[in-house]
């Protein structure tokens, strides 16, 4: 009977290095970049590189303990086996609370994008069929998830790749602006570098931070990983670097080609850089590029908020029907609920205002940075827990080992504090601790059931 509550190890490299390019290339880069720009100014191109740094600490930090022990639900067994119970179960609600609430935008945005085609079909339509096609391809098996996964992520890396050549091709040699080389000046040009002083660059790294939020996926494939000793170390090295090129080497090319104070103010900054290369279709391709990245994102969701609470079941912390697995190795029971409250979560969404997009995405920034947080915070624990000699022979190590995650920790407390400096955020603040204080509440009613 314990045999038929294991998952199956069906992802390979390639599917978990695109899963988390996929994850990390989302709605942050496509429309919250134009924030972040509007914030710091061609500055913004040091807070992506910050904001990477830290993203591959906490990468390495997480990494070194997938190695080394594997499991499904990744983070939330390690801060329960080295913080305690408590901080597992904290850490696993609130992971799933973040993916939960990022799936509210996804599905709605992506019936708000084929509207954009399809301007009389009401946008429920979409969004129920959106539901209905993820929740399919969810419950078939991991082969086929992270084929779709790859694919999905593939179509948006490809599109990006392109930008950035078409970009260079314009600043050095003229090509789509009348052979007239654009040059990179406007970096400099329109109140300078730091067009808002340093402070300017800051602020924005509370937006910089949304965009990178979802990389902490690899630590959950790790469990339905062929390999996981070798996969694992492979995805890590490779995408930050690749996510760090993309959001660095996207905003250079647009911020150079066109003025920074005039991004987002006529829309995306893809659509204007597209429209200036002089690509008629800009928007129709952009819009086929920011479906596939919602579809990628709402996949990735169920997927991840699916093993989170399955593992989350094993350990006493969720309901027990959660630990049901199909005989392809699919917990079928999580995506079936996830699948019920992305519906629920669709209907809220048209009786709320425009303006809770900014609280979503704040509110998913305060859960990010807290599962982060604890991720840091269980690695540290974890070398303490098996000693210097050990830590010095594990394998796939954090560079500077707990000094690092320390400095880590910091940096994420920072972030914390610039979502209560923000009126427009505050409020996110105040919803997280108030969900942590149902969390401990609700600790001993779930420990008991």
């Amino acid at each position: 009977m314990q045999e038929t509550n294991k998952l199956k190890r069906g992802l390979s490299t390639r599917h978990i290095r695109f899963m988390a390019l996929g994850s990390a290339i989302g709605t942050g880069l496509f429309y919250g970049s134009a924030d972040a720009i509007k914030m710091a100014g061609p500055s913004v191109l040091l807070a992506y590189i910050i904001g990477g740094a830290v993203a591959y600490i906490i990468m390495r930090a997480l990494g070194e303990m997938s190695v080394n022990n594997p499991q499904a639900s990744s983070f939330s067994r390690y801060a329960q086996d080295y913080l305690g119970p408590l901080a597992g179960y904290i850490t696993g609600w609130t992971y799933c609370f973040e993916i939960l609430i990022v799936a509210i935008a996804d599905v709605t945005a992506f019936g708000i994008y084929m509207g954009v085609w399809f301007p009389e079909v009401p946008h429920w339509i979409w969004v129920l069929s959106v539901v209905l096609i993820i929740g399919a391809v969810n419950l078939m098996s991991v082969k086929v998830f992270g084929e779709v996964e790859f694919w999905f992520s593939f179509f948006k890396v490809a599109t990006i790749v392109v930008m950035i050549v078409a970009g260079f091709a314009m600043i050095i040699w003229g090509i789509g602006n009348g052979g007239q080389p654009t040059g990179i000046h406007n970096l400099w040009s329109n109140g300078g570098f730091f067009a808002h002083g340093v402070v300017g660059m800051l602020l924005s790294l509370q937006m910089v931070m949304f965009a990178y939020g979802g990389i902490e996926i690899i630590g959950i494939t790790a469990g339905e990983a062929k390999d996981p000793a070798q996969s694992i170390p492979r995805a890590i090295n490779s995408v930050p670097m690749r996510i760090l090129v993309f959001y660095v080497g996207t905003l250079f090319v647009i911020m150079s080609i066109y003025p920074w104070n005039q991004v987002g103010t006529d829309g995306s900054p893809f659509v204007l850089t597209f429209q200036h290369l002089g690509i008629a279709a800009a928007a129709s391709i952009l819009n086929f590029v920011v479906l596939t990245a919602s579809l990628s994102a709402i996949n990735s969701d169920v997927f991840g908020v699916g093993r989170m609470l399955h593992g989350m079941a094993q350990q006493g912390h969720a309901p027990k029907m959660f630990m049901k697995v199909s005989a392809r190795g699919i917990p079928w029971v999580t995506v079936v609920v996830m699948m019920a409250a992305m519906l629920i979560a669709v209907y809220l969404n048209y009786l709320m205002p425009e303006k809770v997009f900014l609280v979503i995405a704040s509110l998913a920034t305060f859960a990010t940075v807290w599962v982060w947080i604890m991720i840091l915070l269980s690695q540290i624990a974890f070398r303490r827990k098996i000693g210097k000699e050990a830590a010095s022979k594990l394998q796939f190590a954090v560079p500077g080992g707990i000094w690092t995650s320390l400095f880590g920790v910091l940096f994420l407390a920072f972030i914390i504090a610039l979502i209560g400096y923000f009126p427009d955020t505050r409020i996110s603040l105040y919803v997280g601790l108030v969900w942590i204080v149902l969390l401990l509440a609700g600790y001993k009613l779930v420990r008991k059931a």
